[in-house]
């Protein structure tokens, strides 16, 4: 798998020139009430941007974690108003199956604590059973990705979205998080998943995904907020200048780096490491933790207009907020790594962490 610096730089310029151009505030007030940004959608499809880990056969680059890092940081960045990340996972889930990706956007449907989705025969056919809620772009999306585990292994299915019960929902940032209820569903293809993907693969992933996607949340929220501060004028000279000003947004800068290097590291780990599920679990729950300094020093340092339509600051605070929660929060990430080390017979941690 590649983890190429020329390779990065070449996603990092068109992710990010794409998305500068075309995500604007116009686009994200429209996408909150609902309306599909087709002409972004398009754009990213044709750049390839969807298939960037899929192998050559099927249309990708057979790139690796690594040198997708900086596609999710950029969708985190400007708040890109479409399942991109989403869309990758799925597809390299699939990829990594053996099965065909379809065009348009994708997303996984991974279950809830006390929620399960499962595969079973049914004579030579599949069915799929369950329920999975705050699904992203469940019901916009054609077409989910599930991931399931049986006596005999760990399958990875292509479902249509449209066999299922759909009960549309959102997060604070208005995205689309929508409750998925399959019953008997027989999907439209089911493969072996290779030695690398267990059942709880795809929480791991999406969790890492959010993670970068936080941290370039955070990193347009400071640049935002830098900008503002330097430019609002109080008691005769810009408020940047004040030296509570500049501690708490030395603070956030220093959150704002944390998160990144975190998230980095995780995907480095994903590409290099039989097992990244540490690194994973050490970026999700660190970018949620940044994510309560980021979004109060840009609001603090804003005032009372970040909150409206008239700037775009709340358009990444409120993603912000809400990805942090998404597929474990701080909290239990944390606890996903006590539990590691306080099991018996667990690694001693400062040999684990010199050995990784």
């Amino acid at each position: 798998m590649s983890d190429n610096s020329d390779l990065r730089d070449i996603l990092t310029d068109s992710i990010e020139g794409l998305l500068a151009d075309l995500v604007t505030k116009e686009v994200l007030a429209a996408a909150e009430t609902g309306t599909w940004p087709a002409d972004l959608w398009r754009k990213i499809e044709d750049q390839g941007l969807t298939l960037p880990l899929v192998g050559e056969a099927g249309g990708g680059i057979a790139a690796g974690w690594h040198d997708v890092f900086p596609i999710i940081r950029a969708a985190g960045r400007h708040a890109a108003p479409v399942p991109l990340p989403e869309t990758i996972l799925a597809a390299y889930l699939l990829d990594r199956a053996g099965l065909k990706v379809p065009e348009g956007p994708l997303t996984v449907a991974i279950p809830r604590a006390g929620e399960a989705l499962q595969l079973r025969r049914n004579g030579t056919k599949w069915q799929l059973s369950g329920t999975a809620s705050r699904v992203p772009w469940g019901i916009r999306c054609r077409h989910a990705v599930v991931v399931s585990r049986d006596a005999e292994g760990v399958r990875v299915a292509l479902v249509d979205t449209g066999k299922a019960q759909a009960e549309a929902g959102q997060n604070i940032a208005r995205e689309p998080r929508d409750t998925l209820r399959f019953a008997n569903v027989e999907p439209d293809a089911v493969g072996d998943a290779e030695s690398s993907i267990a059942a709880d693969t795809p929480l791991f992933l999406a969790a890492m995904l959010r993670a970068a996607q936080i941290a370039g949340g955070l990193d347009k929220i400071l640049d935002t907020t830098v900008e503002y501060a330097g430019t609002r004028v109080q008691f005769g000279r810009p408020i940047g200048k004040y030296q509570a000003i500049q501690f708490q947004l030395a603070a956030a800068a220093g959150q704002s780096a944390a998160s990144g290097l975190a998230a980095e590291v995780a995907f480095r780990a994903a590409t290099l490491q039989a097992d990244p599920r540490f690194e994973i679990a050490c970026a999700k729950a660190r970018a949620s933790e940044a994510a309560q300094t980021g979004t109060s020093v840009g609001h603090q340092t804003h005032g009372a207009i970040a909150f409206t339509y008239d700037h775009n600051l709340h358009f990444s605070t409120k993603r912000v907020w809400s990805w942090r929660a998404e597929y474990g929060s701080a909290g239990y990430w944390q606890q996903w790594i006590g539990d590691l080390f306080a099991a018996p017979g667990a690694p001693p941690l400062w040999g684990y962490l010199t050995a990784r």
